[in-house]
C-alpha cells in the first residue's frame, strides 16, 4: 500500500514539508543561490512539486525545469527516511532524471539537516 493516499494528501505531506524547509534561511538562500529549478514529477499518486529560487509550487506550473526527477511517493519517503541515497535510487532507476544532475548534488550537504525533521514532520501528519 502506498504511503500516500491520493494526490492532496501528497501535497499536504510532502509537499508542506518542502515548504516547511524551504521557510529555513539556509535552505532558501542556498537554493537562490544555486538559481536552480527542480521539478518532481510523482507517481502514485500522480503529483507535481516545484523546488526553485522563488519557492515551492504545486502541480502544472510555467516553470522551466533545470531538473526533472521522476519517482514515486513511496521512492520519496524512502529518501527523507534515509532508506535510500541518491546515488543508488539514480542508479537503480528508482529516481529518473534529466538535467544537471551535479547541480542537484551540490544541494545535498543543505538537505542534511532535514532528514533529521522529516520523521517528527511526518509523525505529525499520522504516517
Amino acid at each position: 500500500m502506498a504511503i500516500f493516499k491520493d494526490t492532496k494528501h501528497l501535497y499536504e505531506t510532502l509537499g508542506g514539508f518542502w515548504k516547511e524547509l524551504y521557510a529555513q534561511d539556509e535552505f532558501s538562500s542556498t537554493l537562490k543561490k544555486a538559481d536552480i529549478q527542480i521539478k518532481f514529477e510523482i507517481s502514485e499518486p500522480s503529483a507535481t512539486i516545484w523546488v526553485g529560487p522563488d519557492g515551492i509550487e504545486f502541480g502544472d506550473q510555467r516553470l522551466k525545469a533545470d531538473i526533472t526527477m521522476a519517482l514515486s511517493g513511496d521512492t520519496a519517503h524512502a529518501f527523507w527516511k534515509k532508506d535510500l541515497s541518491l546515488p543508488v535510487a539514480l542508479a537503480k532507476r528508482k529516481i529518473k532524471s534529466k538535467g544537471n544532475i551535479s547541480k542537484v548534488m551540490k544541494l545535498l550537504p543543505v538537505v542534511k539537516p532535514a532528514y533529521d525533521l522529516y520523521p517528527s514532520y511526518m509523525a505529525k501528519h499520522g504516517l
